[in-house]
């Protein structure tokens, strides 16, 4: 196994854990190398000592919680240096949205400033206007090759041992953590990431790759083996670790299930809830979620809610009539391949009655608290947006960026899902579905790497999309 060299220290990397009586809770993580200590956090409140999460063979992972004010810009410091946190949630602010972090196969080896592009031009918006939160809509890690090199995993999931030891799942369990933990701390060492992620408060939720290539749409057979279960359960420890800043036994408050079944979370801030159902826990290729998350959903749309709700749904909720290409595929042989990135979907045959239920749900909780509501979605590697008709002057708007590293697909690709969007899509027929146009572009898939803007001034939401080549769009009014 070729093992990749470690940065001596990475981070701070922070972490909002919950807002609560006007104050932001958080978390700030540190990797370092195994015996180092980390020296405490100094916030407003007095200083923060950091507790171990993990120990890995050549590091141990940090995290120090303490709070800032919610209504006004603050600041903390750490090792000697001073990190400006914008910090105000009362008034006007500024959301960034962001996903697909890497590539399937040789993220590793790209060269940074090419990789990391759009992570720098990010950071130069937030140096222009500072950014509040920033949001992590899935894939914030490609994990798909850490099964590499392994005898249990190596062939992941095309063939897979039956029956293998219980000293052999050890050594793979062990396998994986390393390999998890070179990818993460990779990531976060990352001077654009670095830099932006230590002064912007980070909220994450999960989708297929920081886990495998379609983790819940492969077949039982795969997921439900033990080196399938023994992947899964290193993937979610690392999940919890290195994007949430916290173990199975300490999660924070935002969490629904404090059992960790699901982890799906709600932020409840002034005028504004970020709803975050997971969509992987409990997957299957028959369901997108299970009990827990459903009652998740179910107990927010019984919530009165002011202001603003930002639904972060990995996979897209509203896209183009998907159903007909995952058709086509089942007849073509040497397309089937791709049958499980189109079961993802909640456009899926498979899934058609979940989505159903999905959107009489948001189209229920915006009735109940008269406001439009807008779904943050990542996983395509395109820019997008989409629109439903709740009723009553109410729209569910559906804004897609992806991703900040992920190269675009060819620009073929994005023609023809545009001819595809054409055909219409009704799950709900009173409620028809328009894929439109970004403004000012002239296709309705944009296939250039992007990062999402949320602007709120005066109470009035915008959304803008920084497009690699073509540049930050004109503001969309939400």
């Amino acid at each position: 196994m070729m093992r990749t060299q470690l940065a001596p220290t990475v981070g701070p990397i922070l972490f909002l854990d919950d807002i609560e009586d006007g104050q932001l809770r958080l978390s700030a993580l540190f990797i370092v190398a195994q015996g180092e200590s980390v020296p405490p956090v100094d916030a407003p409140g007095g200083p923060a000592t950091p507790i171990s999460l993990a120990h890995y063979d050549r590091a141990t992972v940090w995290r120090a919680r303490f709070t800032l004010p919610a209504d006004r810009p603050s600041e903390y410091r750490w090792n000697g240096t001073t990190y400006a946190v914008a910090g105000d949630l009362t008034g006007d602010l500024r959301l960034a949205y962001v996903s697909c972090n890497g590539e399937e196969v040789g993220d590793m080896d790209r060269e940074g400033s090419e990789r990391n592009a759009m992570w720098e031009r990010l950071r130069s918006e937030h140096q222009r206007r500072p950014f509040a939160l920033m949001l992590h809509g899935g894939d914030q890690v490609y994990a798909d090759e850490v099964t590499e090199g392994h005898e249990l995993s190596h062939d992941w999931p095309e063939r897979i041992p039956h029956d293998p030891s219980r000293a052999a799942l050890d050594d793979l369990r062990h396998y994986l953590r390393e390999r998890f933990l070179e990818r993460y701390a990779a990531l976060y060492a990352a001077p654009q990431f670095a830099w932006l992620c230590a002064r912007v408060p980070s909220l994450m939720q999960w989708d297929d790759h920081d886990i495998c290539d379609g983790w819940g749409s492969l077949r039982r057979s795969r997921t439900y083996s033990p080196v399938g279960q023994t992947l899964f359960a290193v993937a979610r420890e690392s999940f919890l670790v290195f994007q949430q800043a916290t173990t199975d036994d300490d999660l924070p408050t935002r969490f629904a299930d404090p059992e960790g079944q699901h982890l799906g979370w709600a932020v409840h801030g002034p005028g504004l809830r970020i709803l975050a159902p997971d969509l992987r826990s409990e997957r299957t290729r028959r369901q997108i979620m299970g009990p827990g998350g459903w009652a998740m959903m179910e107990a927010e749309a019984q919530h009165e809610v002011e202001g603003h709700t930002l639904l972060m749904s990995s996979v897209p909720l509203l896209g183009p009539r998907l159903s007909l290409l995952e058709a086509l595929m089942v007849v073509i042989p040497r397309m089937q391949k791709y049958e499980d990135d189109l079961r993802d979907q909640w456009q899926s045959r498979a899934h058609r009655d979940e989505w159903r239920r999905m959107l009489q749900l948001v189209r229920n909780l915006a009735r109940r608290d008269g406001h439009d509501i807008t779904a943050v979605s990542g996983e395509i590697h395109l820019a997008t947006r989409a629109v439903m008709d709740l009723g009553g002057g109410l729209h569910l708007n559906q804004l897609v960026a992806s991703g900040i590293a992920h190269r675009a697909p060819p620009k073929g690709w994005a023609r023809f899902l545009g001819a595809l969007s054409w055909l219409g899509e009704d799950p709900l027929p009173e409620h028809p579905i328009r894929v439109e146009r970004l403004p000012g572009q002239p296709g309705r898939y944009i296939a250039e790497r992007n990062y999402l803007v949320l602007d709120r001034t005066a109470g009035n939401w915008t959304a803008l999309w920084d497009l690699e080549a073509s540049g930050m769009t004109e503001a969309l009014h939400l």
